[in-house]
């Protein structure tokens, strides 16, 4: 399993990666993206973006690093980053399939991405991502898999992901929606020929929205990597917007909001990668400061009265813009 390869990495670092649906496409419901992103979000300025953080993770120890066909231009950023570094053979790439990209390179767009789980789109989006990042993909996903997916009970395509399963590609899928824990317990009943189908989930697990925890355990224990998305709660845990028991325990450790908000997600022991969706160096290198916040058991108390509501933190998640 690709996977394994994190557990030989030395830096302090080596559970967090680096997720690209921030960098790799100009709209996304990322709080704050006008100050971070400016008025420039060109192909090019996102491509240079996208390789700036791309070197700076790589340097401070990030080596698993996650994109997908819905995030825009997030593959073929990150192929033209490998392409210039042949050298680098020590990483772990993540890409996900079920979305499509629809905003045309605008902020604007009516729809950003389509939602499409079937056999015939994991096909062509395979073939997408394969024509851009080749045999360096380690993992390929099921993108956003609920309770309802056909995902979960399409014979058909789980004989389609064992085939890329047995030519080495670690098939996982990841989960949205405030009934995450639900479909990560029918994924991992899943099986071909006897055999589980995934090897790696990627779920919603921050300071305000905690109801995955249990599944994700329960996924740890039957052997499956964690990958945590939107610790950060897309923004919402991060200065301005922080609330103010994030804020106070942040000023007592002498670090930044989010580095507190990742330190909690990387303290789960089923957490085997923590993403950052860092928008900038300067995010990315106060990202990185989370294995060293000290979150003792009255900053935990304080910040475990921050948990909402699953089905309220997902709606306020559907309301915000995308930028």
């Amino acid at each position: 399993m690709p996977f394994a390869r994190l557990a030989t990495a030395t830096t302090p670092t080596c559970h967090i990666g680096l997720g690209l649906a921030a960098v790799g496409r100009p709209g996304y419901i990322n709080l704050g993206r006008d100050r971070d992103l400016g008025d420039d979000r060109s192909v090019d300025a996102l491509r240079a973006r996208t390789h700036e953080l791309l070197d700076a993770a790589y340097a401070q120890g990030v080596r698993y690093f996650d994109a997908a066909r819905s995030y825009g231009r997030s593959e073929e950023f990150l192929a033209d980053w490998l392409t210039a570094h042949p050298e680098i053979d020590d990483i772990v790439v993540g890409s996900k399939w079920g979305y499509t990209y629809t905003a045309d390179w605008t902020t604007d767009a009516e729809r950003h991405e389509v939602k499409d789980h079937s056999v015939e789109t994991y096909e062509r989006q395979r073939a997408e991502s394969a024509a851009l990042l080749g045999d360096r993909i380690d993992l390929y996903q099921i993108h956003s898999v609920t309770p309802d997916s056909p995902a979960l009970t399409d014979k058909d395509l789980h004989a389609r992901l064992a085939e890329a399963a047995a030519q080495g590609v670690t098939v996982g899928f990841s989960t949205s929606g405030p009934a995450q824990a639900d479909a990560i317990r029918a994924a991992l009943a899943v099986t071909v020929d006897g055999e589980p189908l995934f090897r790696t989930v990627q779920s919603t697990y921050n300071a305000l929205e905690t109801s995955a925890a249990p599944a994700l355990a329960e996924a740890h224990d039957a052997g499956l990597t964690v990958i945590v998305k939107e610790g950060m709660a897309n923004g919402r845990l991060a200065e301005p917007h922080a609330p103010d028991a994030l804020k106070a325990v942040a000023e007592e450790t002498g670090l930044g909001c989010d580095a507190v908000a990742l330190a909690l997600v990387l303290r789960q022991p089923w957490a085997g990668v923590v993403l950052s969706g860092a928008a900038t160096v300067t995010q990315l290198a106060s990202n990185l400061h989370a294995p060293v916040v000290d979150l003792d058991e009255d900053r935990l108390t304080r910040l475990a009265a921050l948990t909402e509501d699953p089905r309220a933190y997902w709606e306020r998640r559907g309301q915000l813009p995308w930028h």
